[in-house]
């Protein structure tokens, strides 16, 4: 998890869940490792070979009830988040899942590379990777990055800019979806 605290250190919207507060790094690991969590359990971890690349990849349709993923998002509330945030979090939460689809989808949320191992192409062609796999699947990608770099990044691998939503930062989301 150290490798997606690394990446996602100067994140716009990990700073929004995570705050400006003294203790940040330690609500940026729990983030991760809820995150890690909730991905190892309803859908997919990716690390590349040498470890340089990390993905969490999430199947919300997997996510059902269970006392278990209510204990995560207890911990995610007051081990990350903190209950004075918590109703502009899930504000923020409700406007992101209205961009999502009904029906059963694979949802990047976070894909990260060692700050010395990037612009090797290890991102892409990770990325590539868990694009075929949905695509197998038959199920669109979606994301979300508040890096708008990034933007152009993931058009480039065949993503479509869809939507954007001004949080206090600009979020774009995008998807790829399913080609026959």
């Amino acid at each position: 998890m150290e490798l997606l605290r690394l990446s996602f250190k100067e994140n716009l919207s990990v700073h929004f869940l995570v705050g400006s507060k003294p203790g940040r790094d330690r609500r940026l690991r729990r983030l991760m490792g809820y995150a890690f969590e909730m991905c190892f359990r309803y859908g997919e971890v990716w690390m590349s070979e040498q470890k340089e690349a990390c993905a969490l990849v999430l199947y919300p349709h997997f996510k059902g009830f269970s006392l278990y993923a209510i204990c995560l998002d207890l911990y995610l509330v007051f081990g990350v988040i903190g209950l004075k945030n918590l109703g502009k979090v899930m504000r923020r939460e409700k406007l992101i899942h209205a961009q999502h689809p009904k029906s059963p989808f694979c949802y990047l949320w976070f894909i990260g590379v060692n700050p010395w191992a990037q612009s090797r192409g290890i991102g892409s062609m990770m990325l590539e990777e868990i694009a075929a796999d949905a695509e197998i699947a038959g199920m669109p990608v979606y994301l979300e990055t508040s890096a708008l770099n990034n933007v152009a990044w993931y058009e480039k691998r065949g993503f479509r800019l869809f939507h954007e939503q001004y949080l206090g930062y600009r979020l774009y989301f995008l998807k790829r979806e399913v080609q026959l």
